[in-house]
């Protein structure tokens, strides 16, 4: 089946378009979406982490009881490098597994994997094509600030994180430049979608 992985930086309308390709009939299995279902209440990952990291880790009240406390999590792994390699040891295989799962059971002509980190993980292997949602820093500071709320600095910190955009254009199969408004992008995932139509006819 022809699988095409997604990806994009922050702020250049990956969400966006991945929204379109679904829209258009296409199966599309989130990464991230998936790295949240992994350790759901109840998950065998979720109390492996608990036991790691203590239960200061879970939500001790409200409507999260129980659910994985990413905030706390994320400082934990930010501040030692060992305990985030153990993590990602043990959430990475059963991720990939889940994604590989739900992508067998696309019924579409093709399937879309979205995920940011689409290079950075490999995922990328789990792919036929890969897509770039591509846009200027300037485009991606602007579309950021408005949606997260937060301010420019914050968002060139995430920016200079990722992996550079050069290096996502080389990597890339296809590449869809999002330099204007939601009709012109919709307008350019319409006709990506007719070209994977027929790339997965003649497969």
């Amino acid at each position: 089946m022809l699988i095409v992985g997604l990806t994009g930086g922050i702020g250049s309308g990956k969400s966006a378009a991945s929204d379109r390709f679904e829209t258009l009939g296409v199966t599309v299995v989130d990464a991230d979406v998936v790295a949240r279902e992994v350790v759901e209440p109840g998950s065998s990952a979720l109390g492996m982490i608990a036991k790691q990291f203590g239960t200061d880790v879970l939500h001790s009240d409200g409507e999260q009881k129980g659910a994985l406390n990413r905030a706390r999590l994320r400082e934990i792994i930010f501040s030692d490098s060992n305990a985030k390699r153990w993590l990602e040891t043990l959430l990475h295989p059963l991720i990939r597994s889940e994604i590989i799962r739900q992508l067998s059971q696309a019924e579409s002509a093709y399937a879309i994997l979205v995920s940011p980190l689409l290079f950075e993980t490999k995922q990328s292997q789990l792919c036929t094509r890969t897509l770039l949602i591509d846009a200027t820093e300037a485009d991606q500071k602007i579309r950021a600030a408005t949606r997260d709320n937060a301010s420019e600095e914050d968002i060139g910190k995430i920016i200079a994180a990722q992996m550079p955009r050069k290096m996502k254009q080389e990597r890339a199969h296809d590449i869809i430049l999002n330099d204007g408004d939601l009709d012109h992008l919709n307008a350019v995932v319409d006709s990506q979608h007719e070209e994977y139509l027929k790339l997965a006819e003649s497969k």
